[in-house]
């Protein structure tokens, strides 16, 4: 069997997209950094998410119902490390970091997000350490960011976007 550690210095070497995910609604406002996140299908378009058993945010999600995948752009690399719960920031002081609208589930979406793909929660699962929540996708905001932020080899890169396909 592969080791705990061993796995997770494999891992480290997935270069992963970086993500804010957020949720409002009757239990609150809540957010945290993820990296890992994917498609899962596209009919009916669905993503998941996974986020870490140890924390307490799972069940605002769960009861909020709805979620909002909002993939950073490389010029957002301080917003995550706010959201990746590494400081004593309150989550009213970290929202008020960069500039949110509404999505139309009432989640938070960030306005300068590379895209921002608005989700109702249709399954979550204890798998391991993690929930993984899925989400299927209701609407998705795509912008025009000129590169975006990846997670590899346990620090942040940039990746630049071609702006032939907008």
């Amino acid at each position: 069997m592969v080791s705990r550690q061993l796995y997770r210095d494999g891992m480290s070497l997935f270069a992963a997209a970086v993500h804010i995910v957020t949720t409002d609604g009757p239990a609150g406002s809540t957010g945290f950094t993820a990296s890992a996140a994917c498609s899962v299908t596209d009919d009916p378009p669905t993503l998941l998410v996974c986020l870490n058993r140890a924390s307490q945010l799972h069940s605002i999600f769960l009861e909020n119902g709805v979620f909002c995948l909002n993939t950073l752009a490389a010029d957002q690399r301080d917003l995550s490390e706010s959201f990746a719960h590494r400081s004593d920031m309150t989550m009213k002081e970290r929202f008020a970091l960069a500039e949110w609208g509404k999505a139309e589930s009432d989640s938070p979406a960030l306005r300068d997000a590379l895209v921002c793909f608005d989700c109702r929660i249709s399954d979550a699962k204890e798998v391991g350490t993690h929930w993984v929540i899925f989400g299927e996708v209701q609407n998705i905001r795509i912008s025009h960011s000129k590169a975006a932020l990846l997670y590899a080899s346990r620090s942040y890169h940039e990746l630049p976007l071609s702006g032939s396909n907008r």
